[in-house]
């Protein structure tokens, strides 16, 4: 009886092993299988990105390089009507309107919202306010999208000359979508700062104000700046929202000052607007204007992902170890 006990004893931490070994390889799996899907992702925009540009290359009747630098600094989007054109820039130059309007909403109520989480807010308070916060962010995209044409373009329509699809209506939308991502990142990085830190600027007589922006605001700034950049993300890589309120129509940057209000008021077209259009158009799937969606989704992935290191080098950066 006695070593029927000592060899259960004994195989007991065997099968422990063995059990742990299993967990280790499980957990090994899911970390392999989500690298693997990334690389499979990079993989195939890049080599159906190489295939159109080698199509476009013979549009052009020059070479692969003529077709990407035509690509790259191109003015002209006009992928379904000859001559065709497939010029990034036009596409860029929405995104880039819709994403700085959208930041100008997000950042400064997101920062705004978690400076008030974070210092003002009774326990009680945060509780309940911060996930009806949250909430935002669980709200479809198409929802966002419908509620900017069929709402806030004809409230800002009685004061302004705005098309029916316009990049206004839609930024408005878009920064309300991303608040909550500024507001949750922010309000953590800030309740991470030490109360000694808070203790000490009480103790030279500052304002709970002056806290929570000369003080709290700084000692988080890695933090803040990382939600603003991922935020910013967030809003280039949308699709629906721009796709039903911001309208099709690719055209360059205004930059003149007198005429900025034309870049908000008018029709854009986005880079995730013209994948949608290329996936849904009535040409064959072997066309170029086929071929371009996976063009665009590479260049999308480029944007996105330097965006995503600099947030990680302005975190490593400037993050204060407490």
């Amino acid at each position: 009886m006695s070593g029927d006990v000592s060899q259960r004893e004994w195989q007991r931490p065997e099968a422990k092993v063995r059990k742990e070994r299993i967990y280790e390889y499980v957990l090994l799996g899911c970390a392999t299988l989500t690298v693997a899907i990334t690389i499979g992702i990079i993989f195939t925009l890049f080599s159906d990105a190489v295939y159109f540009f080698q199509e476009y290359a013979g549009l052009l009747e020059g070479s692969t390089a003529d077709a990407v630098r035509e690509f790259v600094a191109g003015k002209e989007w006009v992928p379904t009507i000859e001559p065709y054109s497939y010029g990034l820039l036009p596409l860029l130059s929405g995104t880039i309107v819709i994403t700085v309007a959208a930041a100008a909403v997000a950042l400064p109520c997101g920062l705004g919202a978690a400076i008030y989480l974070s210092e003002y807010a009774r326990p009680t308070t945060r509780a309940y306010l911060k996930p009806a916060l949250e909430v935002l962010a669980g709200v479809p995209t198409i929802v966002y999208g419908y509620f900017a044409l069929a709402y806030v373009t004809p409230f800002l329509d009685r004061f302004l000359d705005l098309s029916t699809f316009n990049a206004l209506s839609a930024s408005i939308m878009m920064g309300i979508m991303i608040i909550p991502m500024v507001s949750s990142i922010s309000e953590d990085a800030m309740s991470a700062v030490p109360d000694s830190l808070r203790a000490a600027g009480y103790g030279l007589g500052a304002t709970k104000f002056d806290v929570s922006t000369r003080v709290v605001v700084p000692a988080a700034f890695s933090g803040i700046v990382s939600s603003f950049i991922l935020a910013f993300s967030r809003a280039i890589g949308e699709t629906m929202i721009v796709t039903v309120a911001a309208g099709q129509n690719p055209k360059m940057l205004i930059l003149d000052p007198t005429r900025l209000d034309e870049n908000l008021y008018d029709s854009v077209q986005t880079i995730t607007s013209a994948m949608v259009q290329a996936a849904g158009s009535d040409t064959a799937g072997g066309t170029p204007v086929f071929w371009s969606m996976f063009a665009l989704g590479l260049a999308l992935f480029v944007v996105t992902f330097v965006m995503n290191v600099i947030a990680d080098v302005i975190q490593r950066r400037y993050r204060e170890a407490y």
